[in-house]
């Protein structure tokens, strides 16, 4: 039997029905549930659990304030705090899309409305033998759209493991059913060795990671702590590197999947560069639809040593 790159696909253990998991049970009875329901029916949902999440007190309101308003400084104040509350109310819709995305059967699935741009420049590194490094950014619906890439081309991810046993098992029971691999984040080699042999990864390196690995670059205009894994992926892999973006569209209309035209002369011989390069290219996905952005990530917790902080 081949051996399946990347993370096995993991083996149910008693220990997983200790009374103490018993509510992260219930919680994926009740995701398990919410996929079955039709996806007209499921946008409605996330729109009125937006509703009641816009409304609640909560300190990721002023996280997600504090980051737009050093992201949008050209917006006046009441620009601010409507695209504050959008995102809030895109949070209810992101809460139903991953347990769509890792709960929803294939048929359901293949029902949403979806529209793939771009397969052209997939096609073309493959048929030159190379590795495809997917770029994109943390948006709301980025589960969802990794399931609905996938009925197109076969890719694999890297993720970092879940603190609670049953959510990491159920988590990486559904991403490996419809992923080529899942990598975990610190498997630099297999993830390597997966792209040396053509394979797409799909790899989102925006959020702040607190690595030692990381480099102080431009974020819309704002200094962030960045991890190069962009650059030396690449680098080692010799993959070419292809921005991927996704969003919703109003009502149940679904979603467009973009693919860019491969960035040219990435990976250079400047790991900094490359990053600041990659943000640059999310910072334009971002403008495209910023209530979908994750803004509630504190996304510049790290700071230059002397600088101050943010949150």
């Amino acid at each position: 039997m081949v051996r399946m790159p990347g993370t096995p696909y993991p083996s149910f253990t008693r220990s997983l029905l200790a009374p103490r998991l018993w509510p992260a049970w219930i919680g994926v009875g009740i995701m398990k549930l919410i996929a079955m329901l039709p996806f007209p029916v499921l946008m409605g949902i996330g729109r009125a659990l937006g509703w009641m999440i816009e409304r609640v007190p909560s300190p990721r309101r002023q996280v997600a304030a504090t980051n737009v308003a050093l992201c949008f400084p050209e917006l006046d104040a009441k620009a601010q705090a409507a695209l504050v509350d959008a995102h809030l109310r895109d949070i209810g819709m992101m809460l139903i899309e991953f347990a769509l995305g890792w709960m929803g059967s294939d048929r359901a699935i293949g029902k949403i409305p979806v529209t793939i741009e771009g397969l052209e420049h997939l096609e073309a590194a493959h048929a030159e033998g190379r590795g495809v490094l997917l770029v994109g950014g943390h948006f709301s619906h980025l589960e969802l759209c990794a399931r609905l890439v996938s009925q197109r081309i076969r890719i694999a991810g890297m993720y970092r493991r879940m603190d609670n046993p049953v959510f990491e098992w159920t988590v990486l029971r559904a991403r490996l059913g419809y992923a080529r691999a899942m990598f975990d984040k610190d498997d630099i080699r297999g993830t390597v060795k997966y792209l040396r042999a053509g394979g797409t990864l799909w790899y989102a390196p925006d959020q702040d990671m607190r690595s030692k690995d990381n480099a102080f670059v431009p974020f819309f205009g704002v200094i962030a702590a960045t991890i190069t894994g962009t650059h030396h992926l690449a680098r080692l892999s010799r993959s070419v590197v292809v921005p991927f973006f996704h969003r919703r569209l109003p009502g149940s209309q679904g979603y467009v999947l973009r693919l860019g035209a491969p960035l040219e002369n990435l990976p250079s011989t400047d790991a900094e560069a490359d990053t600041a390069r990659v943000n640059h290219c999310i910072e334009d996905m971002v403008r495209e639809a910023p209530e979908q952005y994750l803004w509630v990530h504190k996304r510049f917790k790290t700071r230059p040593e002397g600088a101050p902080p943010i949150y």
